[in-house]
């Protein structure tokens, strides 16, 4: 008799958008049908019915019970999580070390498929222009950042490791920031979600152990100046998936390649080999993967808009095709991005992220024209 009157309560029910939020226990009574009040409750627990969400807080036995029995009438529970609602709670997560936290644990839930779905078809959820940040780190023009050093003096060890510090912390806003801004937006492919998870966690975990190895040398982040160039780049893109590919990726990801090999020596050259070790045998060789990432990503969008039903990059590419892409590259950067690229490049690392000199050797002049 329980179920039947439950049943008819949720076939009768004014179902409301999810965005409303509202519960309905009292109006509807829910609290009438409890009988065992011994048994846990849970709240807010999410019923679908084709776009609405039901709120109940009917005990856990009646809730289960109650899904196994009208299953067939398709109302299905689902408390699950989206990875793009999990990608913004990160994104307004300020303090940066439960945010590393909170991505490290986001990322293994989707690599372990505990977060089956990258997003709801049928949400619109707003990907704020700025994720939340603590005020504690005072910003500057990057104009009026002073000398970072040469790693020779425990003061500029403390500045370039404060610096990376806050680059990381940067990195881990701008990898859940284009999953949450562009997957869904793009329809891109389960891949694309799964390798910018995987940077996300990667940048997490640089900023956790770099901001350690800051506390051993004796600092902590905010005790130095910084600047936000990152982000500016991201609002810069923030409509043009593309071009964020590019500029964050393929121009200021790929400049870390070009640097970090000098920084590592300079560590080393002033007696700090655990840094340098930190930079060498962690930082870097993923940073390579990152870069990667965007290059891949960037040429699938690329050979997407000539073929619409494109689904995987193809194994093998003709030089015509390399030739095209190549050419948005020049294009994307030269819209995007301000004055040439700054030789020396790491070669080495370039290639092995997937791009060679002929991608960025030609924007490395001034007053370049539109091949």
């Amino acid at each position: 008799m329980l179920k039947n009157t439950l049943l008819a309560q949720y076939t009768t029910i004014k179902c409301e958008s999810k965005f409303s939020r509202q519960i309905y226990n009292k109006k509807n009574k829910y609290y009438t049908y409890v009988q065992n009040p011994t048994i846990s409750r849970i709240t807010n627990t999410y019923f679908r019915f084709s776009d609405c969400v039901i709120f109940s807080s009917l005990p856990i036995y009646f809730l289960f019970r109650l899904q196994y029995q009208i299953n067939k009438n398709k109302l299905v529970m689902s408390t699950e999580e989206t990875l793009v609602e999990a990608a913004l709670r990160v994104l307004n997560t300020a303090d940066p070390v439960e945010k590393a936290r909170i991505g490290d644990e986001v990322a293994n839930k989707w690599l372990q498929g505990l977060i089956s779905q990258p997003y709801n078809p049928a949400e619109e959820l707003p990907v704020p222009d700025r994720p939340a940040r603590l005020t504690n780190v005072k910003l500057v023009s990057p104009s009026l950042m002073p000398k970072l050093g040469k790693a020779g003096s425990l003061q500029s060890r403390q500045a370039i490791v404060h610096s990376l510090v806050h680059t990381e912390s940067w990195a881990i806003d701008l990898s859940w920031d284009i999953i949450a801004r562009f997957g869904k937006q793009q329809s891109m492919p389960r891949e694309f979600f799964t390798d910018f998870v995987k940077v996300a966690q990667d940048e997490g975990r640089h900023f956790t152990l770099l901001a350690a190895r800051l506390k051993e040398l004796g600092s902590f982040y905010g005790a130095l100046p910084a600047h936000d160039g990152l982000w500016d780049s991201a609002i810069a893109t923030s409509n043009d998936l593309l071009a964020r590919l590019a500029i964050e990726h393929c121009v200021h990801e790929a400049r870390g390649l070009d640097v970090i090999p000098t920084t590592i020596s300079r560590f080393r050259n002033g007696g700090d080999s655990q840094t340098a070790e930190l930079l060498e045998n962690v930082v870097y060789p993923e940073e390579i993967t990152h870069c990667a990432a965007g290059v891949k990503w960037f040429k699938y969008l690329c050979l997407r808009s000539t073929n619409p039903n494109l689904s995987d990059l193809p194994s093998e590419e003709t030089s015509d095709i390399d030739n095209e892409v190549i050419q948005k590259f020049h294009s994307t950067v030269r819209t995007y991005f301000r004055g040439p690229l700054k030789p020396p490049f790491n070669e080495q690392a370039r290639k092995a992220a997937g791009f060679g000199p002929q991608w960025y050797e030609p924007l490395a002049v001034k007053d370049f024209t539109v091949l």
